[in-house]
C-alpha cells in the first residue's frame, strides 16, 4: 500500500460555448478513443476539453474527434463532448475514457474550442441549433 502524499491539480472548464442550458439536463454517455485527438492541439493540459465535436466510430462504437475527411464512421458529426475528461490521470495515459455528450443543444460557435464545418452542421441539423 502506498501511502506517500500526492498531488493533484483541477482546472475550470469554459462552458462559454453553450447557447443556453437547453439539453444539458439529457447528456448521453458515451465512451471516447483519445487516439483520435492530438494532444498539443486537443488536450495540451492532459484533459479533453467540454466542446469538442464528436463522431461515433463504426468499428468500435466508441467515440472520438469529428472529422468530415474521416472515413471510420467520424465524418458523420452527432454531437459534443459536454464533460471536460482527463486523459491523463495520475500520469498514466489513457485509451479511452467515459465522458458524456450533448446530442440536442444551442451551440455559440465561434465559442468552440474546433470549428465546425458546413457538412457538421447538416450531419446535426434539427437537433443543434448554432447561434
Amino acid at each position: 500500500m502506498d501511502l506517500s502524499l500526492k498531488t493533484e491539480s483541477f482546472t475550470q472548464d469554459r462552458r462559454d460555448w453553450l447557447g443556453s442550458a437547453h439539453g444539458t439536463d439529457a447528456p448521453v454517455s458515451i465512451t471516447v478513443d483519445v487516439s483520435t485527438f492530438t494532444k498539443a492541439t486537443h488536450y495540451p493540459d492532459n484533459y479533453l476539453k467540454s466542446g469538442l465535436p464528436l463522431g461515433k466510430i463504426t468499428a468500435s462504437g466508441k467515440y472520438g474527434l469529428y472529422s468530415d475527411a474521416a472515413v471510420d464512421g467520424r465524418q458523420t458529426l452527432v454531437g459534443f463532448l459536454f464533460t471536460p475528461q482527463d486523459v491523463d490521470a495520475r500520469g498514466v495515459a489513457s485509451t479511452a475514457v467515459v465522458g458524456s455528450m450533448l446530442i440536442h443543444c444551442f451551440i455559440r460557435e465561434a465559442k468552440l474550442p474546433v470549428a465546425v464545418d458546413a457538412a457538421g452542421k447538416t450531419d446535426v441539423a434539427g437537433r443543434i441549433i448554432f447561434v
